[in-house]
């Protein structure tokens, strides 16, 4: 893999992390969230740099809210696991108590995307999506995916728990983005639609515990990592 240039840019609505990862003038989007996509038009402008795809580390609408808008505006795919790509068409409902609208009133999502200015009837899907993954395994996982983007290879490695579709996107250096599967200290909730306890415990042995010792681990919301910390001091790890 080659050397990878990376970029972070925080969403303003629940501090998603959004990560552009670049090599040799070639670029990839990870976690296009709510309101980031005029910052990452303006940072690949800045840095002469041509974006090839935008990616989801899971359909969770905090994570691909801007994903349509800017596949349009580029002209380019999102790539999301197979298991997640539903979610696209109804980021509210597939968001369980979240997305969920009590009566006379607006669900959390909503209210956090008007607290940032953001208006939640402007959601428009990505028009182009292309799925990875295929059929799991008799683990319930389905095997690593190297995405080779015009120069810019992520290997992409399923991590069901938070929703069906989770992935762990592993960039040279060794950086995982590890979406909301880990973070530091912690790990991602599994009370929502497709989220489930043990299958998250399976992925956190087999896949998380797995990742290379020295990684960096950029997680989908709060402060970065290194997986030999986590596995010191996780209380989930180890």
């Amino acid at each position: 893999m080659r050397h990878v240039e990376i970029v972070e840019i925080t969403s303003r609505v629940l501090g998603a992390r959004c990560t552009i990862a670049a090599a040799g003038g070639v670029a990839v989007v990870v976690d296009a969230g709510a309101g980031v996509g005029a910052e990452v038009l303006r940072v690949a402008d800045e840095r002469g740099l041509r974006i090839v795809a935008v990616l989801a580390t899971h359909g969770h609408a905090d994570h691909t809210w801007d994903a349509g808008p800017l596949t349009a505006r580029l002209g380019v795919p999102l790539l999301i696991h197979a298991a997640d790509a539903y979610r696209l068409d109804d980021p509210f409902g597939t968001l369980g108590v979240l997305g969920d609208a009590p009566p006379g009133g607006e669900g959390a999502l909503a209210q956090v995307l008007r607290l940032a200015g953001l208006d939640p009837a402007a959601y428009a899907p990505p028009a182009q999506v292309v799925t990875f993954g295929g059929t799991p395994g008799p683990d319930g996982r389905s095997a690593d995916e190297v995405l080779d983007l015009d120069g810019v290879t992520v290997v992409a490695r399923h991590a069901p728990g938070h929703t069906e579709g989770s992935t762990i996107f592993l960039l040279d250096g060794p950086v995982a983005l590890t979406g909301d599967v880990v973070f530091a200290g912690t790990i991602g909730r599994t009370d929502l639609p497709g989220g489930d306890d043990l299958v998250m415990s399976r992925t956190l042995r087999e896949v998380v515990e797995h990742l290379p010792h020295d990684a960096r681990l950029l997680p989908g919301h709060g402060p970065a990592t290194l997986l030999s910390k986590e596995l010191r001091h996780n209380p989930y790890l180890g």
